[in-house]
């Protein structure tokens, strides 16, 4: 893409994208996936949130070498592409030392040697018994399940539920119209009496916001949970969407108004950042066993690209068609997430998958029988207890007629 203009073949920078596209789809998959992986529960949520914490940076990035005064040129733009090469290389030269998932060797590869290796390296200690104990719980779980297609998840009843959690979270990252604020934001500032000269200045703030609402998630996501953050998030949106539409609808009749829209988007990016933006990947690697989690991210993925695809061909038609008004869809959308996640999503914070599927299990009416046995095992060699009385949740299950 660097030489597309020397070149002049406008063809090198369609082809550049397809790659790029491509190698975003697969990274956007298996990046959240490995990071699930090789993290201790404790902090599972806040190294899932690494991956919206750099894609902000990167939009920030992106931002600030696109100024004027560095590659933002007419003559200088290719460069801006080629910046690309800095961290794909950086990637090339340092992936091929990270080890591999250790759940993946000890549940996939069956070698238990390599995955404890490969803990060692990630948690820094030698004694790595209670991880490889978990892990090898888990592979217990399904060591007569093979690896499922997304076909079969999709028909799965015990995840059910889960599936349809991760459906919805997906479809709301991409429909709740953080992209359409972009369109707008020019505008509005241009309203505000800032001159266009000063605008790209101006737009590093929404980066800025995007970067601190992240890391601050990332922070606290261990603390607070995922429920308030996904369920607050997508609140917050709805209300500041609401207040958007009165504001560009008034714009024009008092001077103060256009500033008003300005907080209004700098709080809807902030509250996108601080829950929605990165908490759907994390979800989507707690929900599933590891025979499930491939199966579990294409879908993942799919909805998630085929929702950018719908924003982005739909809403310069819904623009033309209700003006400012076409914000209320994306209140109507982020409302509508919140409302089921507030009915729906179980708190994953700090719980093993069984935990997690027992959480689902009524709402599924479905439970795998080997994971009620083997997670049973596990958290009592976990915790040093006996086995648990009558009156333990798997036992109240069984007496529902739930299993």
């Amino acid at each position: 893409m660097a030489c597309s203009l020397q070149a002049g073949a406008f063809e090198m920078l369609i082809v550049g994208r397809f790659v790029m596209g491509v190698d975003g789809g697969i990274a956007l998959s298996a990046l959240p996936m490995y990071l699930s992986e090789i993290s201790p529960k404790e902090i599972r949520g806040s190294l899932g949130q690494v991956t919206a914490i750099f894609i902000c940076i990167g939009v920030f990035t992106g931002q600030l070498l696109g100024l004027p005064e560095l590659l933002g040129k007419e003559s200088t733009w290719p460069y801006l592409f080629g910046a690309i090469a800095i961290p794909a290389l950086v990637q090339l030269v340092s992936l091929p030392f990270l080890p591999e998932s250790p759940r993946y060797l000890l549940c996939e590869k069956h070698d238990q040697a390599a995955a404890e290796k490969a803990f060692r390296t990630f948690l820094g200690k030698e004694d790595v018994s209670r991880e490889v104990e978990e892990a090898l719980a888990e592979g217990r779980m399904q060591r007569n399940i093979h690896l499922v297609s997304a076909l079969e998840l999709l028909r799965t009843p015990s995840v059910r539920w889960q599936v349809i959690t991760v459906v919805v979270t997906m479809a709301c990252y991409q429909l709740c119209g953080l992209n359409a604020i972009w369109f707008y934001t020019n505008s509005i500032f241009g309203k505000a009496g800032i001159s266009p000269e000063k605008i790209p200045y101006i737009t590093l703030s929404t980066g800025g916001i995007e970067t601190l609402a992240a890391v601050l998630s990332g922070l606290v996501i261990e603390r607070l949970g995922r429920r308030p953050l996904l369920i607050g998030g997508f609140g917050l949106m709805t209300l500041f969407f609401g207040i958007l539409t009165v504001t560009l609808t008034l714009q024009d009749h008092a001077p103060w108004i256009p500033y008003l829209s300005i907080v209004c988007i700098l709080a809807i990016i902030a509250s996108f950042c601080s829950g929605p933006g990165g908490i759907p990947f994390v979800l989507t690697g707690e929900f599933f066993q590891q025979s499930q989690r491939p199966a579990a991210f294409i879908v993942a993925g799919t909805v998630n690209w085929l929702s950018n695809f719908a924003v982005g061909l739909l809403f310069p038609f819904i623009q033309k068609s209700l003006g400012t008004y076409c914000f209320l869809v994306f209140a109507a959308i982020c409302s509508a997430g919140a409302l089921y996640l507030y009915f729906v999503l179980p708190e994953t914070k700090n719980r093993t998958h069984a935990e997690i599927s027992q959480a689902f299990a009524k709402r599924n009416k479905a439970f795998p029988p080997a994971e009620k046995t083997d997670s049973a095992v596990t958290d009592d060699k976990a915790t040093n207890r006996p086995k648990p009385e009558a009156s333990s949740t798997l036992d109240n299950y069984i007496k529902s007629g739930i299993i």
